[in-house]
């Protein structure tokens, strides 16, 4: 049953065709099995997920309505809270810091019928790098090649969902958090809009965070098909009053009212965005994924470039960058030997600006998200690489100012459209050459999760998926 999507499980437990319990009970198996070789999943939560499943099969025995996720078990990335449980931020610190309520979120999967089966591996504080490494709990492994990293920072996530330890992965994204380990280890993922889904990002306190925090940060679900990431949106869309920014547009169609586009929207395509460079199996995932979907009906126009991406990275780090820097004297001490240097590497040539400075930042910010909005305009679709290399390896961001840079520029185009808040559906496209996963995104007007969701599905329908695998390892 752990091979099974979220859409089949939901459907069996629904029907009565296997239990809640022996979901759950297979994913546990699996976990035993697979876990110990790449290290996904952290706090496993056996018994807590057996009564879950309990309840669940209880309710169908009585005839009671079953959510559209019943029996689904998920992994939760260790920053976001599951009642009872700590969330460690990877951080001997944390250990014991334990979450008194769900996070919104966790909250919403639950009253669908998900079950969390545990907590799940990401770098420490989310700041330690790109490499899911943290120190509470050791390294992840990509589960296609030891050797490469499985990304991050819902590394754990993306493993645990492409090794069938769960049928579905909350991860959070920022820059790329999402998609970059779905792309590095096979499997999908959507960033929706700023203002999609609600959330709650006071974990440590009662004071919210600044404007990068607040409007960067997005949970986002990982899944092995698209329409399992489909059930995923439909569960976690709306607003909720612990968040004022969450806004109440439509699931389908054309903001305010949902209307529908006439016919095909046309996809601009962008192999090498800001043109920096794009390692050949990359491109060729593009172009893969744009013959697939003009088979498909769509016009799809290879463009010149993304509206003003280098402006725009720079916005980005100068902003995250300024908010960061008050709090990194005592940030950096709960992040254990060498897990400063990301930050060090990347504040070294993105200093933070002053009160004038970021004043300025701020209108920067509005004007790119303009050029963007016009660009989205003309093309309500954008196809590109998630990353502009295959998977490297673990840790090079923290290894030198040389590898920081690399992969800064390897993710730009993630970074970008956070900063722009747009949404994006990473999909995976096939295997290249040395048999590592490739994959694209596809990035959308804002509140247009359902074209992404749905031209991500065509490339699907005709490039497959290459998940669940056992570890190649």
């Amino acid at each position: 049953m752990w091979k099974l999507s979220a859409t089949a499980i939901a459907a069996a437990v629904r029907g009565g065709e296997v239990s809640a319990r022996e979901v759950v009970d297979a994913h546990l198996a699996r976990i035993a099995e697979v876990n110990p070789r790449v290290n996904a999943v952290t706090q496993l939560l056996a018994d807590r997920a057996r009564a879950a499943a309990r309840e669940t099969d209880r309710a169908r025995a009585a005839g009671e309505p079953l959510g559209p996720l019943a029996g689904v078990p998920f992994t939760v990335k260790e920053c976001t809270r599951i009642e009872g449980v700590p969330t460690t931020f990877g951080t001997p610190r944390f250990r014991e810091l334990v979450a008194p309520a769900d996070a919104v979120p966790v909250a919403r999967l639950r009253a669908a019928g998900a079950i969390p089966i545990g907590h799940s591996n990401m770098p420490t504080l989310i700041l330690a790098g790109m490499h899911t490494r943290s120190e509470l709990y050791g390294d992840t492994r990509n589960p296609w090649d030891a050797a490469r990293t499985p990304g991050g920072t819902s590394g754990g996530d993306g493993v645990a969902v492409a090794t069938g330890m769960a049928a579905l992965g909350l991860g959070n994204d920022s820059g790329g958090s999402v998609r970059i380990p779905a792309t590095f280890c096979g499997v999908a993922a959507l960033k929706p809009t700023t203002g999609r889904f609600a959330a709650d990002q006071r974990t440590l306190g009662p004071d919210d965070p600044g404007p990068a925090s607040q409007l960067l940060v997005t949970d986002g679900p990982l899944a092995r098909t698209v329409a399992d990431l489909r059930l995923a949106y439909e569960t976690l869309a709306g607003p909720d009053p612990r968040d004022p920014r969450a806004v109440p547009a439509p699931l389908y169609g054309e903001p305010p009212h949902g209307e529908p586009l006439d016919g095909r929207p046309r996809v601009a395509v962008v192999a090498d965005p800001g043109g920096h460079g794009v390692h050949p199996s990359v491109r060729r995932a593009v172009e893969g994924a744009a013959e697939a979907l003009r088979d498909a009906g769509y016009q799809v126009d290879e463009v010149p470039d993304v509206p003003r991406p280098d402006e725009a990275l720079k916005a980005y780090h100068q902003l995250t960058s300024t908010e960061f820097a008050p709090s990194w004297p005592a940030v950096r001490q709960l992040l254990g030997e060498g897990g400063d240097r990301f930050i060090e590497l990347t504040m070294r040539h993105n200093r933070p600006v002053d009160a004038a400075g970021l004043i300025r930042l701020m209108g920067t910010w509005m004007n790119i998200r303009r050029s963007w909005t016009e660009f989205l305009d003309a093309y309500p679709l954008l196809l590109g690489p998630v990353f502009t290399e295959p998977p490297v390896e673990p840790g090079l961001e923290s290894r030198d100012q040389a590898g920081r840079d690399r992969v800064a520029s390897a993710m730009r185009l993630c970074s970008v459209t956070s900063f722009v808040g747009v949404p994006a559906v990473a999909v995976p496209t096939g295997l290249d050459a040395e048999g590592l996963p490739t994959g694209v995104q596809l990035i959308g007007r804002p509140f247009r999760e359902d074209l992404c969701l749905a031209t991500a599905q065509h490339v699907e329908d005709r490039l497959g998926t290459l998940t669940p695998i056992d570890p190649l390892m």
